[in-house]
């Protein structure tokens, strides 16, 4: 039973910890996220630090001012201090995204997203990314 208690509250911790992760994007408290993200992150394999990570979000956030992060799927693997969401987003970019030009009309696409959490400060250390950018293209050619 003590095992399974176990378990169980390390995998809350680390779905609480993204959770709170999330709100603080949606929330855009940018000053609040080296708490989730630590200094020397990287993401899709390039290391961006916490710096570029910010920096990264609030670029996002400026192409694209009505953001919000909607995890519709989430599985966590607490041996292994890891996340793996699907992230839709409907939003109206004023900016054209990944080279594709959408004048300002709603469009809705998925991100496929893993993390990779620190074991003792549960901070983000690792994100791999994939977003689904033929859905982009499709509807800004409609």
């Amino acid at each position: 039973m003590e095992a399974a208690d176990t378990r169980s509250s390390g995998r809350d911790r680390l779905k609480a910890r993204y959770t709170d992760y999330i709100c603080c994007l949606n929330e855009r408290r940018w000053s609040d996220l080296g708490a989730y993200v630590d200094a020397h992150a990287v993401h899709n394999g390039r290391p961006f630090g916490l710096n570029g990570y910010r920096a990264m979000l609030e670029e996002n956030v400026a192409q694209i001012p009505d953001l919000t992060f909607n995890v519709t799927r989430l599985l966590i693997d607490e041996e292994q201090a890891s996340v793996a969401a699907i992230i839709h987003f409907e939003c109206t970019p004023t900016a054209d995204i990944f080279e594709t030009r959408i004048d300002g009309r709603k469009i809705r696409f998925e991100e496929n997203v893993f993390y990779r959490f620190s074991t003792e400060e549960l901070k983000i250390v690792e994100v791999k990314s994939i977003i689904d950018i033929a859905a982009i293209r499709e509807q800004a050619q409609a």
